[in-house]
């Protein structure tokens, strides 16, 4: 199954009416509940999709900001989304698919055989000059049937990576380096970890070529005969590398605790500076 889709093989699919339901995550750090933007206009069709509420869930600190949900929360999330067994399921956003590949990271992970990113999201949609729908679409609810969801790295797991594997740590530079940290409570990285911001996958909103997204990985030594795992702030741009890790036939397995579990978790060593193993280059 393709990963990625176009607005007009969207469009293609719901005119032929197809079983496809459309999701709009919108999501970011800056404005989590997307709501409003989503009432003001959206893909036809689309049904808005909560991350902090339904592809996340929360509990101590030392979980961190976004934990994964179980399979029953995601069940009856997806079936409020009207999501049924054997459709295609659309996921976009309007951030560069970051956000989206949060769903389809957890949805391609419980079962669901059809899950596509648009790639460039809500831009690529209007860009091509399609229309949007104002308001709110209520589905007639599914009956998807998830499976357990194949689990990440837990803490103790993603300590360890780096030790045969490749660690990557998909946050900004200067987060990384440890220079600044706006959201978690200890600035810096785990040791042994590399740094791969999430801008090296996209060009413009879009995946870069899977040529391109190869070199970036090789770039930070990972390659497909290396375990390679990544993290980011909460989880939710982990799952964006580990999208573009499969668009580049790379798998890439997620910390989805990050560093805001790790931070969070006493005991825990922390690296500073641009090294995987903290201090300054040489």
């Amino acid at each position: 199954m393709p990963l990625l889709t176009t607005p007009a093989d969207l469009a293609e699919l719901i005119a032929a009416e197809d079983a496809v339901r459309v999701l709009d995550v919108r999501w970011r750090l800056d404005a989590p509940d997307g709501r409003i933007a989503y009432r003001a206009g959206h893909i036809p069709g689309a049904v808005y999709v909560d991350l902090d509420h339904e592809l996340s869930t929360h509990g101590a600190p030392q979980d961190g900001r976004h934990p994964v949900p179980d399979r029953d929360t995601l069940q009856a999330a997806a079936r409020r989304w009207g999501v049924s067994n054997g459709d295609t399921v659309v996921v976009y956003d309007d951030a560069g698919s970051v956000a989206a590949a949060r769903a389809w990271w957890l949805l391609s992970r419980s079962g669901i055989t059809d899950v596509r990113v648009i790639d460039g999201g809500l831009r690529a949609w209007t860009g091509d000059g399609r229309a949007l729908e104002e308001g709110q679409v209520v589905p007639v609810p599914g009956d998807v049937d998830l499976e357990p969801l194949l689990p990440g790295l837990d803490i103790d797991e993603a300590a360890a990576w780096p030790e045969n594997g490749v660690l990557l740590d998909v946050r900004a530079p200067e987060r990384y380096r440890g220079e600044t940290e706006p959201m978690d409570p200890v600035a810096g990285h785990i040791p042994g970890a590399v740094n791969l911001p999430t801008p090296s996958f996209t060009d413009a909103g879009r995946f870069r070529s899977p040529d391109e997204l190869r070199a970036a990985f090789a770039g930070a030594g990972a390659r497909d005969d290396v375990p390679v795992a990544a993290y980011c702030g909460s989880g939710i741009a982990a799952s964006h590398a580990a999208l573009a890790g499969a668009l580049a036939g790379i798998e890439v397995t997620v910390y989805p605790g990050s560093w805001s579990q790790w931070s969070q978790t006493p005991g825990r060593p922390v690296a500073t500076g641009a090294e995987p193993h903290g201090g300054a280059p040489a």
